[in-house]
C-alpha cells in the first residue's frame, strides 16, 4: 500500500472521528468510551487535514507526514500517561481509553 493511500486513509478516519465527536454518541463524546471535548475534536480534524493535505498539496510528502504525525502521537501518548488528571495540557479531555488509543495510534502510524 502506498504512502499516499495510507495518508488518505488516516486523514479520512481522523476527520470522521473528529466530526463524530461533535455529535452525541456512546463511543467518542463527552460521555463516551473515548472522552473528547471540542478541542480534542479539533485536534483530530486538524490531524486528518494534515494527512490529506500532504497528498493533495505536497505530493511526495506523505511518507514524511506519516512519520512526523506518528512521532507527535508518541509524544501525546507519553504526555497522556504522565498526566494524572483528565485533561491533556489543561485543554484536551482524555481518559484511560484515550491514553491507550493514542499509544496504539502512534504505533500503527509509525508501522505504516
Amino acid at each position: 500500500m502506498s504512502s499516499k493511500t495510507l495518508s488518505q486513509m488516516f486523514g479520512a478516519t481522523f476527520i470522521l472521528v473528529g466530526l463524530l465527536g461533535f455529535v452525541p454518541n456512546p463511543v467518542v463524546s463527552a460521555d463516551g468510551i473515548f472522552v473528547v471535548n471540542g478541542m480534542h475534536n479539533l485536534v483530530h480534524v486538524l490531524t486528518g487535514s494534515a494527512f490529506l493535505a500532504s497528498g493533495l498539496f505536497f505530493p511526495g510528502s506523505e511518507r514524511r507526514t506519516i512519520q512526523v504525525i506518528g512521532v507527535a502521537y508518541v509524544g501525546v501518548s507519553i504526555i497522556g500517561f504522565l498526566t494524572s488528571g483528565n485533561t491533556l495540557l489543561g485543554l484536551i479531555a482524555i481518559n484511560q481509553a484515550d491514553r491507550w488509543l493514542h499509544l496504539g495510534l502512534a504505533l500503527a502510524i509509525l508501522t505504516a
